[in-house]
Order: C-alpha cells, then sequence, then structure tokens
C-alpha cells in the first residue's frame, strides 16, 4: 500500500501546493520584473503591507503575552475549578469552529457603531469598527489559540516537580519562571509565534468585514489581493500575493529550523 500511497501524496502535494505557487509566480511576473515592481510601488500596495505588518506585530506581542499567562493558568492554576477550566478550554476553541466572517460579524454587532458600546467609544473620538483596533481584535479573535494549544501540551509533559523543587529552595515564582518554566516551553512559544504570524499574513474573512475595505485606510495586503482580482488586476493581485506566499514560505523553513534546533538541544 505504501508503493500506492507515496505517489498519491506526492501528486496532491504537487496540484494543491507547487502549481498554485508556480502559478502566483508565473502571474506576477506576466509583465516582468517592471510590472512586479510597479504592483507592490502603488499607494495602496504599500499601505496595505505596512497595515498587514502593523497588524502582525501587534497582534504577535498579545498573543504571546496572554496566551503564555492563559496556558499557564489553564494547565498549573489549581485554583481555578474543573469546570471553569473546561468552558474556557471550549471557549479558546470557538475561532477553530467558527468562520472568521462570523467572527468580524460578532464584533460589528458588539463594537460597530450603531451599537451601544460603539457609540459610547465613539463619542469618546474611539473607533473600533472600520479602524485599525478592529483590525487587530478580529485578527486576536482568529489566532489567539494557535499559541496556547502549542504551550499546554508542553507544561503538561514536563509536570511540575521541578517548578515546585525549585518553590521549595525559595524560589520566587518570577525566578522559577524564567529559570525552569521559561526553558522548558520557549520552543513552544516559538511555534506559537510562526504560526501566529503566519495566520496574520493569511487573514481574510474576519478583517474584510470589520475593516470596511478602504483603500489607504483599512486595507491590508489579502484583502487588496482581493480588490485587484474583483478588477481584473490579476498581475496585481500576483504580484502582492507572492509577496504573501514568500513570508509563509520562509515562515515555514523558519520552523522547520527551530525544530531541528530543539532537537540538538
Amino acid at each position: 500500500m505504501k508503493k500506492v500511497w507515496i505517489p498519491i501524496t506526492y501528486i496532491i502535494f504537487i496540484i494543491l501546493i507547487i502549481i498554485p505557487l508556480i502559478r502566483i509566480f508565473t502571474g506576477a511576473m506576466g509583465d516582468g520584473w517592471g510590472g512586479f515592481a510597479d504592483a507592490l510601488s502603488r499607494p495602496e500596495a504599500l499601505h496595505a503591507l505596512m497595515m498587514t505588518g502593523l497588524i502582525t506585530i501587534v497582534v504577535t506581542i498579545i498573543n504571546t503575552l496572554f496566551g503564555v499567562m492563559l496556558s499557564l493558568y489553564l494547565v498549573r492554576a489549581e485554583w481555578l475549578p474543573g469546570k471553569l477550566k473546561q468552558l474556557l478550554n471550549s471557549i479558546l476553541d470557538l475561532p477553530f469552529a467558527v468562520s472568521p466572517i462570523i467572527g468580524g460579524l460578532m464584533i460589528v454587532l458588539l463594537l460597530g457603531p450603531n451599537t451601544a458600546i460603539g457609540s459610547l467609544l465613539n463619542e469618546a473620538g474611539i473607533s473600533i469598527v472600520y479602524a485599525f483596533p478592529g483590525m487587530v481584535i478580529a485578527t486576536l479573535f482568529v489566532t489567539f489559540p494557535m499559541m496556547v494549544r502549542e504551550i499546554m501540551p508542553v507544561l503538561q509533559e514536563i509536570g511540575t516537580s521541578q517548578e515546585e523543587a525549585a518553590s521549595t529552595l525559595g524560589a520566587y515564582s518570577w525566578y522559577t519562571f524564567w529559570k525552569v518554566t521559561w526553558p522548558a516551553i520557549r520552543w513552544g512559544v516559538i511555534y506559537g509565534i510562526v504560526l501566529t504570524v503566519a495566520r496574520c499574513f493569511g487573514e481574510f474573512g474576519a478583517v474584510l468585514v470589520v475593516s470596511g475595505n478602504i483603500i489607504n485606510k483599512t486595507q491590508t495586503a489579502t484583502t487588496l489581493v482581493y480588490q485587484d482580482v474583483e478588477n481584473f488586476n490579476v498581475t496585481a493581485a500576483n504580484g502582492v500575493a507572492l509577496v504573501l506566499a514568500a513570508f509563509s514560505v520562509g515562515l515555514l523553513l523558519l520552523m522547520e529550523w527551530a525544530k531541528k534546533r530543539k532537537e540538538v538541544h
């Protein structure tokens, strides 16, 4: 059976991954390097790539800080009731169970300009929906589980014996975390960061609903690709998509490097 399934696996991989990447590359280079450079140097493309980068940085920082903290609480906090932990675990997996578009719609219904909370925020001069904060919240919604789901299994695997020993010897909680817990989970954190960044680059549905896709204001790289395709500007769309694909491939290579480093250490 292996002689049958291995070629089938390679064929599926080529059809689903390699051929689309080749098509994106050839489409981006349809007008030569000049056309590719023009597609990326457009004001809307530069702004969209900048917005994607800013959202990625903010979301990754928040995910890292709160993801590590929540993982520690869900695994180590004995004072949390078991049913509450189960509820938090279920809520944590909600982005995996619903469409990102539904997540974006929930944010609009909760914080939109026509809602009570949104109106109060607008009166205070704070815009959430159709602005940068809403785009960050939407991206957080779809990416938050990734960091926690990478760290929790590691914490469960290493147990609490070393942490308890450090505490018995008089180490403070922060010292125990940095000297005992952090060395054990740091590769899980690295995997979580890589997955979070990759998901931020590729997020489309939730951000499209929340941002309104306003040119040079709330447009990200993925929504720009969508707009270019809708306007039949296929070469420009392929150019931006090629940049996103190159980042994604680079992130995958970074993860493989991290795995090898983990095996060495």
